[in-house]
Order: structure tokens, then sequence, then C-alpha cells
């Protein structure tokens, strides 16, 4: 089997006398998408974020494409890793070709080269070319969120993390949005991480879940293998949620 492009080897954080996450090991191949879930506090978020070090462990060690993140500059290190938060973080002042360009820039690629990208973004994130020349403020906030995906993709990462990526949209875009997620990732052959709350969410978009509880991992495998075998109570109430509304939402349909 070949290395694993991400790697977390009994990674430890701290914040004052609060411990965010406890001995965690974790690795990601190419080609798998692995949602991290979890309450709140839980540890999601700072296990995503010591992937691209923008939260240093005080224990352990990250590896990302067999290197040594702690190595690694983190700003040279954040250049090869795709990120999308909920936030989207578009710079107002500079259209959304020149949004998506900004890595590439940093990179020095030549000016055909990310004309040529950002070309080719626009058409993977389903908007239309001339949308290139807007401004964050003239899209929806489906478009600015589908523009984020395509400024994580502009350097050609080999790994995308996502931190509740669709969670301020309308239910119907976040779905639409999901899905061409997940097609991309397919498509792209990407290492995705993904921290959600929605476990329904979850279950449709990843291969793997990932359960996190007071900082250890409490789960970790396919949804239907979890389901079928997750023996501690949490974890179990967790993975049933999504069948729990269906059968609430079927009830309140009924006629």
């Amino acid at each position: 089997m070949a290395a694993p492009v991400i790697e977390l080897l009994d990674v430890g954080k701290r914040y004052g006398a609060a411990e965010a996450l406890s001995s965690v090991t974790l690795s990601v191949q190419q080609g798998e998408f692995a949602a991290l879930v979890g309450g709140s506090g839980s540890g999601k978020t700072t296990l995503l974020k010591t992937i691209n070090r923008l939260v240093a462990p005080d224990a352990g060690r990250v590896r990302v494409e067999g290197e040594d993140a702690a190595a690694i500059a983190p700003h040279l290190l954040r250049r090869r890793i795709g990120y999308v938060f909920q936030e989207v973080g578009l710079f107002p002042h500079l259209t959304v070709a020149e949004n998506i360009a900004v890595t590439p820039r940093l990179l020095g690629w030549d000016r055909a080269r990310i004309e040529s990208r950002v070309a080719e973004l626009l058409d993977l994130v389903a908007l239309p070319g001339d949308m290139a020349r807007r401004t964050p403020d003239a899209l929806s906030g489906g478009q600015r969120q589908r523009v984020g995906v395509a400024r994580a993709l502009a350097a050609e990462p080999a790994i995308l993390l996502m931190d509740e990526p669709f969670g301020a949209l309308d239910p119907l875009t976040r779905d639409a949005l999901g899905a061409d997620v997940r097609a991309l990732h397919d498509r792209l052959g990407l290492a995705t991480v993904m921290v959600t709350h929605d476990m329904a969410e979850a279950v449709l978009l990843a291969d793997r879940i990932v359960v996190l509880k007071d900082g250890r991992i409490a789960a970790d495998g396919a949804p239907a293998d979890l389901l079928a075998h997750a023996t501690d109570p949490d974890v179990r109430a967790l993975l049933e949620a999504p069948k729990r509304q269906a059968e609430r939402l079927a009830a309140r349909l009924a006629p």
C-alpha cells in the first residue's frame, strides 16, 4: 500500500488546562474522503488545522505527502494544501479570477497558465466563465463558496481540507454544492478531510467517518460498518441521527 498522504502520529494539543487533542493517530490515503464529526469541543477543527499548521501540535508528528510538516515553512506548506472554510474569505477588492489566482501568482505561474487554470476551475465548479470579472459582492452565497473551492484547488493540490464548508448555505444550495465537491474529489483523486456537524452530510459525502470525543478518536470507519458495530452510546447516537430525523420527517408528512 502507498504511504498515506496525511499522517498524524500521537498528536496532542492543549489550550491552557483544556486538552483539545490527546494522542490522536490518523492517516488518510490519496483518493479517500474522510469526514470528522463529533460534538462541539470534540477536537474536530483543531485536528484539521494541525494538518496545514494553522494549529501547531504540542506533541506528536504530522506528515504531509511523506514529509514532516514541522520541517516545512507554514506558508509553503499551505500553498500545497487546499483549504475551504465556512466564511469563504474572498478578497472583496479582487475579482473572482484574481481571487482564484492568488496562490498560483505566489508560486510564480505565468499569466497564460493562470488564465487557463482560472477558466478550467470555473468550469469545474459549475460557474460561467464571464463570472471571472465580477467581484465577490456581486455573487450569491453559494457562488462565493464555489469560488472558494476553486481558489483552494487552484495550485493543483493533492489535499483538500474543508471546515464546515456548507454550513452557511440554504439547504438546496448546500446539497448541490456538496454533491459537486464530492464529484470533484473523485475526478481529481484528492485526499479530502471535511469537518461537519451534519451527520447526514457526512454519510452522504464521505467514504469514511472519524468520530471524535473529548479530543480522542472514538470510532473510525465506513458509515455502514460504524453503524453496524459501534458500541459507544454517544457514537451510536451520532450515527443514528440521520435515521431518527428521517423517521420524524416521515411521521410529520404522513397523511
